[in-house]
């Protein structure tokens, strides 16, 4: 903790009183250098509500908290009672053993209610308070917030004033969700219009005269950017376990992003290596173990995903705690048990068109040009600037272009960057979008977004109202955590992912609290999403006439607020 050095600020006579100090105006002030740390439970996030009179002194609620928040105590109890015939007070006292919370700010409660699922008697529970102080105690020590799981609360969603307000009915006949067939296919990688195809007339049939740039049809709702390091060895398995199912069982080609952090070597030498896609960011970590693991790998990866920023936190570099740095991820990422900090941007490169000479050009040579290479960035300001420099492409070398906006998730940041950096998704995707419409050359690169989709649970409503902006398809990552176990919310409850004592096994990497995931059940559950969500998109394509994903059919779309239709430029209906 930082102390303050009084012999610096002259004393003043306080007539026999605590000695005070002058502050810069002259006024007298009382030090006390111990204040911050007298805290007490109502100062904090969540309060600890305890029934003794229920309790049964098992110790499961102690046992089961991950953050400490929580102790037995021994304390003194006192009874009068009245006993005999002539009855008669008599003061008696025992010792009991209490739950009480714990006073330090490391230790607060996440609310994540651990100890009232595993308690037999319901005799605890948090109990949230919106009276709390806690954005002043966090900080004893001269340390920032740090805060994992969730980003920005926004005040509004504005996917929710969105509607699919064209119905397809007499003159344009809707289409039977059960009984038609759908394409549910998005392009990764550049595609090229019709005049610059590689095509030639020779007797009557046309034949190749030159190399496209690569090519993969994929789903149109990818799993977000999730490494190794971020979530636990389980959580990984039981994801790659799912996305292998969907592409292998159900036929539908179902992409994951390995996120920053890397992903299990075994993996790298697999045939389902070809489900993933392989990131690349500013830390380059895990980057070396992919690029010894190259001469082995039996097939490519989906796609290579050059990571400049993410839109929980736009312009910070990643962080992983020494907390979640297990001797496995010092291995993949070739470094110490310390903090793993990135930069905030690739430091090799200076400018948009250096990013695509260099990088595109360097990755796309690492796979001899037979795998799709795009660009994730933070949505901003400056999004469509980014997105029209890269739409130019000379090279037909980026396979497409990422926006992250200021709802997403992150495993760890610091709470200033969360709550107070970030542009809102769906007008930066509306803007890339209509930039290159007015270029004639929209889908000639991919355009996916992220950030806050599923926020609800509805992910396929929500990727569906993307899509008819303009989006060929998105990415969501909360979600799947949630499928899994997740007891973080939008509303502050967890949210502990920074901390490495995730109580439910997903994103610690500690081998007692990983065992608490069930991997085929994880697996499953992700599963079943992804087959629902796959009806229920095609229970949004019916009604407006569309066998393929409606890209850019805003005409599709009415908006319940004035102003955001303005501004998404989409009908207003009220």
């Amino acid at each position: 903790m930082a102390t303050i050095d009084l012999k610096i600020l002259p004393t003043l006579k306080t007539n026999g009183a605590e000695p005070k100090r002058a502050n810069g105006n002259g006024r007298a002030f009382a030090i006390n250098p111990t204040f911050v740390r007298d805290t007490h439970p109502i100062d904090f996030p969540w309060k600890i509500e305890w029934n003794a009179d229920t309790c049964i002194r098992c110790g499961s609620c102690v046992a089961t908290c991950t953050f400490g928040s929580i102790k037995p105590e021994l304390q003194k109890q006192g009874a009068t009672l009245s006993i005999g015939n002539s009855p008669k007070p008599v003061d008696s006292t025992q010792v009991m053993m209490a739950i009480k919370q714990v006073r330090e700010p490391k230790h607060f409660c996440r609310g994540c209610s651990m100890c009232e699922k595993v308690c037999p008697t319901n005799s605890i529970r948090p109990v949230e308070n919106d009276h709390n102080r806690f954005p002043l105690v966090a900080r004893a020590g001269a340390s920032p917030i740090k805060r994992g799981g969730r980003g920005h609360h926004m005040p509004i969603r504005i996917l929710d004033y969105i509607k699919v307000g064209r119905i397809s009915q007499m003159t344009d006949p809707s289409l039977d969700a059960a009984r038609h067939t759908f394409d549910m296919l998005t392009p990764l990688g550049r595609g090229l219009p019709a005049n610059e195809l590689p095509l030639k007339v020779e007797n009557g049939k046309l034949v190749p005269n030159g190399i496209t740039p690569p090519l993969r049809w994929i789903y149109p709702v990818m799993i977000g950017d999730m490494s190794v390091g971020a979530l636990s060895w389980r959580m990984w398995e039981a994801i790659a376990l799912a996305v292998a199912y969907l592409n292998e069982e159900c036929g539908m080609p179902v992409r994951m992003s390995s996120g920053e952090g890397g992903m299990p070597s075994r993996l790298l030498k697999s045939e389902y290596l070809k489900y993933f896609i392989i990131q690349i960011a500013s830390g380059h970590f895990g980057w070396n173990r992919i690029i010894k693991a190259m001469p082995e790998m039996i097939t490519d990866p989906a796609g290579v995903l050059i990571k400049i920023g993410q839109g929980a936190k736009p312009g910070d570099g990643g962080l992983l705690p020494a907390e979640k740095v297990a001797p496995h991820i010092q291995a993949i990422r070739g470094v110490p048990k310390a903090d793993l900090m990135s930069p905030p941007n690739h430091q090799g490169l200076y400018s948009i068109e250096e990013s695509v000479q260099k990088m595109f050009l360097s990755m796309n040579a690492a796979f001899k040009f037979r795998v799709p290479v795009a660009i994730k960035v933070a949505a901003s300001s400056t999004s469509v600037a980014v997105f029209n420099n890269l739409i130019r492409d000379p090279y037909h070398i980026v396979g497409g272009f990422f926006l992250d906006g200021i709802s997403g998730g992150t495993g760890a940041a610091h709470e200033v960057s969360l709550d107070h950096t970030g542009h809102p998704i769906l007008s930066k995707l509306r803007d890339c979008y209509l930039a290159a419409v007015d270029q004639g050359k929209q889908g000639q690169i991919p355009l996916f977004v992220g950030g806050g989709f599923g926020d609800t649970g509805d992910l396929a409503a929500d990727a569906f109202k993307a899509i008819c902006l303009g989006a060929n398809g998105v990415f969501s990552a909360k979600i799947w955590l949630q499928l899994a176990g997740c007891v973080g919310n939008e509303k502050g409850r967890c949210n502990a992912c920074n901390t490495g004592h995730c109580p439910v096994g997903i994103c610690t990497q500690d081998p007692r609290l990983v065992a608490r995931l069930d991997v085929d059940a994880v697996a499953q559950n992700v599963v079943d999403y992804f087959l629902a969500l796959d009806q229920e998109l095609k229970k949004l394509m019916a009604p407006i006439g569309n066998s393929t994903l409606p890209i850019g059919r805003s005409d599709a779309l009415v908006a319940m607020d004035k102003e955001i239709g303005e501004r998404l430029q989409v009908a207003y209906a009220c």
